[in-house]
């Protein structure tokens, strides 16, 4: 009979847990060393997109890609992910695997991103171990490359929200707040680790001699770097699972009051629902009967209730969202045209002359340069998130949105309008502001509007909990992820167009411009919760 109330007390418990996921009690304070481990899957995938913008072009170039090809490379990773984000985002607002609603897809992801560059960095390689044909090896050598660059893109950018909505389950307010700080630290840290490990000269070490060549001594470490990052990362903070309770139990079986196993039932985000161990069967009984968790499931995760959560975001919501397309479309465009700006811009050399004429050669210098001026950018980012909390007391989130954009509207214009080595590499400590600044104060924002929106549910129903038909924040942070995307978009599908007309200068002007819009836009129509 015990062990028959027992069970009964877990099915209830799991009922009540699964009957709203999108209103956890508040989670405990979490130590340090939590937040550190859980900050570690950005060190790593920053650590593969510096190894990616390091080698991605020789290998592209390597396996002899076609130029009407590249343009296929770059966008169909960030469609993609602007198309599927948000469906992945509300299939794991409502996961009910037993490792919880993020980890399966944060698992997943790792996976796709290590097999992606497992392609795209040995797919030449073992094709040309394989095929001795010249014509089928090059065929193939550019179809595997191809498809790991997509892959690992894919990945990479997807990943960016499940990490940011595991943060968000398990972690207090004030934990949040510290958890995207370390975020934007440790992203700063593997960016740098990144660039400094693509600017040695591996092919004349031992390591690169053992190897076999510099694109495999890259994947050892990205490899390495990728899978131990990932596994602190998974261990980090442990997630309750959304359990799918079909069992119904009637009320001959109740008794009047039954306690609750400390040990065994928790409400989402790893935190116990009930604090004082014992529940009133009648209302979590009634709870059963009148909500089946399975069923709300499989009716919040239509393609219907999507396309209505997204037209019907609120304004606050989709203003915040503007200004992230603005800042990422800004933060893009500097970026990825850099290396050719310093090159040709800033040190007039020529890409396309002679590969051993003396303008080449000075444009190779110039893009040299032009990755530490990257690398200054990934140090000053760690650097500027570990002061933006003291910061924030000082100017508030409108403040570090403000001036995060400002910096970098004025840094990119003063560029753009007075090319000079030694005053870029100093002004490419402002991109660092910008980069922490995206990666920090949107995603606070997206939790204090979450944390109002249930404040303003909990008053709505007073002595019960919300319906549970709430935006969960999965879906808030894949939408806002999507932006990303859509900035890919445009930047691939557009400027490519603007640089072959007007030159990188171009590039950088727009930056500047779209930055300093972006400026008065976040100052002029983003809401900010206190």
């Amino acid at each position: 009979m015990g062990g028959n109330i027992g069970q009964l007390g877990i099915h209830t418990s799991k009922s009540l847990a699964a009957e709203d996921p999108f209103d956890p009690v508040e989670p405990p304070k979490r130590p340090t060393s939590n937040l550190i481990m859980h900050s570690m899957a950005m060190l790593g995938r920053e650590f593969c997109y510096a190894v990616e913008a390091a080698y991605v072009t020789p290998v592209l170039l390597s396996v002899g890609l076609p130029k009407s090809l590249y343009s296929t490379v770059w966008l169909l990773s960030p469609v993609l992910g602007f198309l599927l984000q948000p469906v992945v985002g509300l299939a794991s607002d409502h996961c009910q695997a037993r490792w919880g609603r993020r980890r399966p897809y944060i698992l997943t992801l790792g996976l796709m991103m290590l097999s992606g560059m497992a392609l795209y960095l040995n797919g030449d390689a073992v094709v040309s171990a394989l095929i001795a044909d010249p014509r089928r090896k090059r065929i193939w050598a550019i179809t595997i490359t191809m498809i790991g660059v997509v892959v690992f893109d894919f990945a990479a950018d997807f990943i960016d929200g499940p990490i940011k909505a595991y943060l968000f389950d398990v972690c207090s307010h004030e934990d949040k707040e510290r958890g995207l700080h370390y975020h934007a630290l440790f992203t700063g840290f593997g960016g740098a680790l990144g660039y400094l490990l693509g600017a040695i000269d591996w092919a004349h070490l031992e390591i690169g001699r053992v190897l076999g060549t510099e694109f495999q001594v890259m994947f050892f470490f990205s490899a390495l770097v990728l899978t131990l990052c990932f596994i602190i990362h998974l261990c980090s903070i442990p997630e309750a699972p959304l359990r799918d309770v079909t069992k119904d139990t009637s009320p001959q079986q109740a008794p009047q009051d039954f306690p609750l196993p400390s040990d065994k039932m928790y409400q989402y985000g790893s935190i116990e629902k009930a604090k004082n161990g014992s529940v009133n069967p009648e209302l979590a009984l009634k709870g059963e009967k009148n909500k089946n968790p399975a069923e709300q499931t499989r009716k919040a995760m239509t393609m219907k209730s999507l396309l209505r959560a997204l037209v019907n975001m609120p304004p606050h919501y989709r203003c915040l969202c503007i200004s992230h397309f603005i800042g990422w479309t800004a933060f893009l465009s500097n970026m990825l045209f850099f290396t050719d700006f310093m090159g040709q811009i800033v040190y007039q050399g020529d890409p396309y002359g002679a590969h051993n004429s003396t303008e080449f050669l000075i444009y190779e210098r110039g893009v040299e340069v032009g990755c530490w001026g990257l690398c200054i950018n990934s140090v000053f980012s760690s650097l500027y998130s570990y002061f933006q909390k003291p910061l924030v007391s000082y100017i508030g989130l409108k403040g570090l949105y403000f001036m995060g954009y400002l910096l970098f509207g004025l840094g990119t214009g003063f560029i753009g309008l007075f090319p000079n080595v030694y005053s870029t590499l100093a002004l490419c400590t402002l991109f660092g502001v910008m980069s922490s600044t995206l990666y920090t104060v949107p995603f606070n924002l997206i939790a204090k509007y979450h944390r109002e929106e249930q404040e303003e549910k909990r008053q709505q129903a007073p002595g019960g909990s919300p319906d549970g038909s709430g935006r969960g924040q999965g879906l808030a942070c894949a939408v806002l992820t999507c932006m990303v995307q859509l900035a890919q978009i445009l930047v691939g599908g557009g400027l490519g167009f603007l640089v072959s007309k007007a030159g990188s200068v171009i590039v950088v002007i727009t930056a500047s411009a779209l930055a300093l819009i972006g400026s008065c836009f976040v100052a002029l129509f983003v809401r900010y919760v206190d």
